[in-house]
């Protein structure tokens, strides 16, 4: 009896411990298969612990128009400074939507620029936002189209309401980094005379020229009606980079089409402008994101608004996710590539910070991997201000690296 006694009473203790134990696991990441729980269990665990030495570097170094919160290696928050305060945080929001891209696909999947036909004469040009889509490609596509007396070519686009999403200023979009965000894109929209119409002519006039005697039609078809193609059968197809290139693009070098392109294709939204998955995504991932505002994948909207809390406590969950490696080594790199590669080149943080800028009018963002170690502690610091200062936020991304202990 004693002993049924000690065995039932071990299993007690066995049993009030498991909380325990899996939060030990948790911070160490003693385990993949409890982290890979961890990263997708709708729960945060935070832990705050007193460094009355960090609170006094960001309460020198900032005033109200910043916020700032670090995570040291362990999962702790350690400072924070208007962490709570809703920030403009600029391509900053690309660290959520990469993040939800890379939990959609494979790093190795490719999207597509295809062309179809139905029948004898019919043909689709379909494609899926390929940022590196050139005219030779279509050609290519187009040289499988064989002679008939009558031609008739369909491509698909997106509703001009959706070319740029909600917040992207007039002024943006004169430029190349808000290019409109299409399906049918040539080089990414980057020279705005190549639009839609653009492509239409060309594909018209490589079909007059190769077939001289043909009558040719060129057609451009919502791409909301894709039910048109239920009987056509694939040709051929150009592939784009892997989804690997394609996440390091948007991440290292910040290019905003890049970012909007995969996050339409991952969440199917190539026809609206709502960007309410991204949200639910990281409210099912266990973040409050009620006041928060998605109005883009990129960051380029005026109307995105987040906290430093989200953003560190955010990249500290994703230390856990089976895609960290990837996701990291998709950012820019302090002193070697990307937004960053200038920035304390040649110095001691060089190669030390895995980050991603942000950069607006009035808007200027930091948050990243800062490596001391073998772990890194998480930065996150966002101005918004009239008067931006890149230097006093470099500045204090050195000291904390120079700071060495947590008082």
């Amino acid at each position: 009896m004693t002993k049924k006694r000690y065995i039932f009473v071990f299993i007690i203790i066995a049993i009030l411990n498991i909380p325990f134990l899996m939060r030990f696991l948790i911070i160490t990441q003693k385990s993949r298969f409890i982290n890979n729980i961890y990263f997708n269990f709708p729960g945060i665990i935070s832990n705050k612990k007193n460094c009355s030495s960090y609170d006094e570097l960001l309460k020198n170094s900032l005033d109200q128009t910043f916020s700032a919160s670090i995570i040291d290696e362990n999962g702790s928050l350690i400072s924070s400074y208007n962490e709570d305060i809703l920030r403009i945080p600029a391509s900053n929001l690309k660290l959520f939507s990469t993040a939800y891209v890379l939990s959609k696909y494979k790093i190795y999947k490719n999207f597509k620029t295809s062309l179809f036909r139905d029948g004898l004469n019919k043909y689709y040009l379909v494609g899926q936002g390929d940022p590196d889509l050139s005219n030779s490609d279509i050609y290519k596509l187009l040289s499988n189209i064989t002679d008939n007396k009558i031609i008739n070519i369909n491509i698909y686009e997106i509703d001009s309401k959706y070319y740029w999403p909600k917040g992207w200023t007039n002024s943006d979009k004169q430029f190349d980094y808000g290019a409109p965000i299409t399906s049918m894109a040539l080089n990414s929209n980057e020279n705005k005379y190549e639009n839609i119409n653009y492509l239409k002519r060309n594909v018209e006039q490589y079909m007059e020229n190769k077939f001289p005697n043909s009558t040719i039609s060129i057609r451009i078809l919502d791409s909301s009606e894709k039910f048109y193609m239920n009987s056509s059968t694939e040709l051929d197809s150009i592939e784009s980079n892997p989804i690997l290139s394609l996440i390091t693009l948007a991440n290292s070098e910040s290019h905003n089409f890049t970012t909007e392109s995969l996050y339409k294709n991952a969440s199917r939204t190539w026809n609206k402008n709502n960007y309410i998955k991204l949200k639910t995504w990281l409210k099912n991932k266990g973040f409050n994101v009620d006041n928060s505002t998605f109005s883009d994948a990129s960051g380029l909207s005026r109307n995105n608004r987040v906290t430093t809390k989200l953003i560190s406590r955010f990249l500290n969950k994703m230390k856990y996710s089976r895609e960290f490696t990837t996701y990291q080594s998709s950012l820019s790199i302090i002193g070697l590539r990307g937004t960053l590669a200038k920035t304390f080149k040649n110095s001691k943080l060089e190669g030390k910070f895995f980050g991603k800028t942000g950069t607006l009018s009035n808007v200027f963002a930091l948050s990243g991997y800062l490596y001391k170690g073998n772990k890194p502690i998480i930065v996150s610091i966002i101005q918004n201000s009239e008067n931006i200062d890149r230097e006093k936020t470099f500045n204090l991304l050195k000291n904390i690296y120079e700071l060495e202990k947590c008082i």
